[in-house]
């Protein structure tokens, strides 16, 4: 099948890449049969990087499974400025890793970290692995802080949770690509997007070291209440601030654990 045809197939199904698309079918096709496959189930509204089992995420390849949360490519935004603030040999965490990329990128960039990652799908887990592991890091599976080793607790430096933030009655407007074939439990965030944050922010005071980071991406509208929720749900323990990406695109906030006692005022 000439490239031109699978051009054309893409962009009648509706694919606004269809040029970019097909050279990541045809490359990653082995023959005329498997690449009308891949373009049909491409059609059919798979996500891209679930039919060629990778995507592209901080300068690496990452494996992505069918079925498992696809690494968005504004929270290169949340992890680029962990790497920043990751110094040599830094303790860190990826909860609700999904396929492990942050977990990869920070093994990747930061010397010597230590990378333990996290997530209750085991499917996530089983990707995670395959991403994380070859590069020397560690994946748990289970639910947030629950699955980790207890000899991280108060020495975590680095904590990044990519959370699901979706409000729960606007998860019917996603994209058919993530509503149909993402896991709900990676994107719903319950009635205001914030429950899992929530739930993040009760814990990491305990796993945080003095002066650790927790990384959050959020939605721009939501930023000031994952502020708010993120001081108030650990006591004051943990300081927020909002910071955004150039074009405007990402929204993270990064919460760190005050020294000392670790209560405001």
């Amino acid at each position: 099948m000439p490239e031109t045809g699978v051009v054309d197939r893409l962009r009648a199904a509706g694919c606004v890449f269809a040029e970019e698309e097909a050279e990541m079918l045809l490359a990653a096709a082995s023959g005329p049969d498997e690449l009308d496959l891949m373009v049909e189930r491409r059609a059919a509204g798979l996500p891209l990087e679930h039919v060629v089992g990778w995507a592209a995420f901080g300068g690496l390849r990452i494996e992505v499974d069918g079925g498992v949360f696809v690494p968005r490519r504004r929270t290169e935004f949340l992890v680029g400025r962990a790497v920043e603030l990751a110094g040599p040999g830094a303790v860190c965490v990826d909860l609700c890793c999904g396929s492990g990329a942050a977990g990869a990128v920070l093994l990747d960039r930061v010397r010597g970290a230590e990378v333990h990652a996290a997530d209750i799908e085991p499917a996530a887990v089983r990707c995670a692995r395959r991403n994380v592991e070859p590069r020397g890091g560690r994946v748990h599976e289970g639910d947030l802080f629950a699955p980790l080793p207890a000899e991280l607790r108060g020495r975590v430096e680095i904590l990044v949770a990519n959370v699901p933030y979706v409000p729960t009655d606007e998860i019917g407007l996603l994209p058919a690509e993530a509503r149909d074939h993402e896991p709900l439990v990676t994107l719903d965030g319950g009635r205001d997007g914030l429950d899992v944050l929530r739930r993040v922010a009760a814990g990491a005071p305990e796993w945080l070291a003095p002066g650790g980071h927790l990384l959050v991406e959020t939605g721009e509208r939501q930023a000031e209440g994952a502020v708010e929720a993120l001081a108030e749900v650990s006591g004051g323990q943990l300081a927020p601030e909002v910071i955004t990406s150039e074009d405007g695109w990402a929204t993270v906030v990064v919460a760190t654990r005050r020294q000392g006692d670790g209560r405001a005022g």
